[in-house]
């Protein structure tokens, strides 16, 4: 029995949800995943999935042989990159977490330019509004925003700073008017933006004078700042968007600015990645290929509200 392929195949077959799906992300077969499954369990004198014809579920065994699993393949894959020279020469998988909003508007055009750099790394890119796991071996490197961090066994890169700023569309303020203070924005339609970086009940507005702290509701609340962009769009009301969402509304004019010299909740960018002995050549290069690029696009953001 291959013990360590048969522990790729379970890993697979969770992650993926299912031995069909599993068995095409492989290229294998339903029966091949099953059996290898089976062959695990059968050598650990154990059950790790429970069956049945709608869906499979780790047993608790199974749980914490994922970990595990998901530890040593991922140890497996480093020694394998070092051993091949991965530590010299960028090639292979590099696996990137990101936020959504800061992965569809800074990570993504980052990784293009990267690749024409470094056209033997390949990228597997996940955007999620949840924390990333950097240490169950799920990601190389996440990109995030927040407003600090706490302490940890994490590398991080401050790649530089943003803030967000209220919204609407042209047609809004044209039929309802322009709030002039904060206190106006209690007579208008308030768009919730809920994500792990934002409270969405309280928006803090700091300015020149101060800062002032309102409490909000509204007809919609959505947990993915471009989802938000649309709303605003729409006319359905005013909203709080990161300024990397808002820019490109900004330049064509779908999105006008209210209340403009006031801003919400400064967020910092960070590049994180686990604490380790070795760092591989895909991994060094992303960060300091972003460590290089993205202060300037994010400077390049800010200078569009002064410029």
């Amino acid at each position: 029995m291959d013990t360590l392929q048969n522990m790729r195949v379970f890993t697979r077959v969770v992650e993926a949800g299912s031995f069909t799906a599993a068995a095409e992300s492989l290229n294998s077969t339903t029966g091949a995943m099953s059996r290898a499954v089976s062959e695990l369990e059968a050598h650990l004198r154990t059950r790790l999935l429970n069956r049945s014809t709608r869906r499979l579920a780790l047993t608790p065994a199974g749980e914490q042989y994922l970990q595990r699993c998901q530890q040593i393949l991922a140890d497996v894959g480093k020694a394998e990159e070092e051993a091949s020279g991965a530590h010299e020469r960028p090639a292979g998988t590099l696996r990137i977490f990101s936020y959504a909003s800061i992965g569809q508007h800074y990570v993504l055009p980052a990784i293009a330019r990267y690749r024409a750099q470094y056209p033997d790394v390949r990228v597997e890119l996940t955007l999620s509004q949840s924390p990333p796991d950097l240490f169950g071996g799920g990601s190389d490197v996440a990109v995030v925003a927040a407003h600090s961090l706490s302490d940890s066994e994490m590398v991080s890169h401050l790649l530089g700073s943003t803030f967000n700023i209220l919204c609407a569309s042209a047609d809004y303020v044209h039929s309802r008017g322009t709030p002039q203070r904060p206190g106006d924005l209690a007579q208008h339609e308030c768009l919730i933006l809920n994500t792990p970086a934002f409270p969405p009940h309280e928006w803090l507005l700091e300015g020149p004078d101060g800062s002032e702290l309102i409490q909000v509701s509204g007809p919609l609340q959505v947990n993915i700042a471009e989802s938000l962009v649309v709303a605003i769009r729409e006319g359905m009301g005013i909203g709080v968007l990161p300024l990397y969402a808002a820019v490109d509304g900004l330049r064509n004019g779908t999105l006008v600015r209210v209340l403009p010299n006031l801003t919400l909740q400064n967020m910092n960018i960070y590049a994180l990645y686990p604490s380790r002995k070795f760092i591989d050549a895909k991994t060094r290069t992303w960060v300091d290929f972003l460590r290089g690029h993205l202060p300037e696009v994010i400077a390049r953001d800010k200078a569009l509200l002064t410029g």
